[in-house]
């Protein structure tokens, strides 16, 4: 957790001095903008928690792959998200996002937390892309996407501050 909490700083840093109109700036049709980023995060640590829930109540499951995690944050590889991941298109402020992100962290801390390291390593779902992952392996990934987006907010910013 200590590594996807340095992660989650970076990103707060990263549009602690934007307003909220920039966050909300929307720099090319069809993409989107760093607030719908963020809700994006929120809405992928929200999924990711409700899954392990669910994967702890299950008695059998399948061994893991091998998928390296890390290959997750590299942004020349594009990557859709599925549409229950995708963002609402609504104004949203960086306090109301930041209380939505800092919740969704909460909810991951606590499972962790409250989840024995021989659950966390044998438990198992399948991600739709990267195969079958561990839940350590589902919170790492929570991390490496999460560092995926600095990126792309960072190259949001270069158009939105110009």
């Amino acid at each position: 957790m200590e590594k996807l909490n340095k992660i989650r700083e970076e990103l707060l840093n990263s549009v602690r001095n934007l307003t909220d109109n920039q966050l909300n700036k929307i720099v090319e049709e069809g993409t989107w903008s760093i607030a719908q980023v963020l809700e994006h995060l929120y809405l992928m640590e929200e999924n990711v928690v409700r899954l392990i829930g669910h994967a702890l109540q299950q008695e059998e499951f399948e061994a893991p792959g091998n998928f390296p995690l890390h290959v997750v944050a590299d942004r020349t590889k594009k990557i859709s998200a599925p549409d229950f991941l995708n963002p609402a298109t609504n104004y949203a402020s960086l306090d109301k996002l930041q209380e939505k992100l800092a919740a969704s962290r909460t909810s991951l801390e606590k499972i962790a937390k409250e989840t024995s390291e021989e659950e966390l390593n044998q438990k198992t779902f399948a991600h739709r892309r990267f195969g079958v992952l561990t839940l350590n392996q589902w919170i790492s990934l929570v991390g490496y996407h999460e560092q995926r987006h600095v990126g792309q907010i960072e190259e949001i910013k270069q158009a939105v501050i110009k």
